[in-house]
């Protein structure tokens, strides 16, 4: 259970990064930025930490939700179709949901909170996420 959440927690947690990395990239809205910030935090956010170590906090909290998924079903949840696209979504709507806090506790430059189109590549690539969590179910078996 844990080794198959940290690799769908892995896997999961990749495509958002890269995917906000290349939204960032192409458009210039903020979004990985906003992704990877941990400025708020305190005594962490203290540190300018280098970019392998702003993958680590995100990928723990990808590990986070991958694990919580896996146990879920292995545990709890019965394994049907409609209960992995549901647990999927769910997990990742609440991570979408951080979009809101991140902006407002953010000290760096993030996108605004009234950013329509960043809001848009947010949830795009929340969306990417859950399809990825729930594809990479069945890959680690």
């Amino acid at each position: 259970m844990f080794r198959w959440g940290i690799f769908i927690g892995t896997t999961s947690g990749i495509v958002l990064g890269l995917y906000m990395w290349f939204v960032e990239k192409i458009t210039g809205k903020k979004v990985y930025t906003l992704l990877m910030n941990v400025d708020f935090i305190p005594v962490i956010g203290d540190i300018d930490w280098p970019v392998l170590m702003e993958w680590l906090f995100h990928m723990i909290i990808s590990w986070i939700i991958g694990i919580l998924y896996s146990y879920a079903f292995m545990r709890k949840l019965k394994e049907t179709n409609r209960n992995r696209w549901g647990l999927a979504i769910l997990l990742t709507a609440f991570a979408a949901t951080t979009y809101v806090p991140l902006t407002i506790l953010a000290i760096k430059e993030t996108p605004a909170l009234t950013d329509g189109t960043a809001i848009l590549f947010w949830l795009i690539g929340h969306v990417l996420y859950a399809f990825t969590l729930k594809k990479s179910y069945y890959r680690f078996e």
